[in-house]
């Protein structure tokens, strides 16, 4: 069986980290090598940014780690091509272009932006619910 490849917005990962749940069971996925997770630097940048903020009361040190942890999980990719579907938050945009660049299966996101997408460019749109439910079956 060919492992998915798939691109996870910032805001999944961030979860991820800090809360659990649905998108941690997707890294649990990564980490067993039946996901494949794509990422840019971008992304990454992103995820650093916010990972600083007061609100979630991490050290320098803690987030530079996640990132790290997060980094060494994904293959990194180099989008080339630019994109402009969604106009409602242009910044969204960035996923879409890691996923395009990635080849990737599908995208998986907490963002209305995204999802309300439902698929793009022949790649599918999930929340970290519905992935997981498709993905182990349920």
């Amino acid at each position: 069986m060919t492992a998915a490849r798939i691109v996870l917005d910032s805001n999944v990962i961030i979860s991820a980290f800090l809360f659990g749940g649905h998108p941690a069971r997707i890294v649990d996925h990564v980490l067993d090598g039946s996901i494949q997770c794509f990422a840019s630097l971008t992304i990454l940048d992103e995820i650093r940014d916010v990972l600083r903020r007061p609100k979630f009361g991490l050290s320098s040190e803690r987030a530079h780690t996640l990132i790290e942890e997060f980094h060494n999980l994904c293959r990194v990719v180099t989008p080339t091509t630019r994109v402009r579907a969604i106009h409602a938050d242009p910044d969204d945009n960035r996923v879409l272009e890691c996923a395009l660049a990635a080849d990737a299966d599908t995208i998986v996101s907490g963002d209305s932006h995204l999802l309300d997408l439902g698929q793009w460019q022949g790649i599918r749109v999930l929340s970290p619910a519905e992935f997981i439910r498709e993905f182990e079956g349920q």
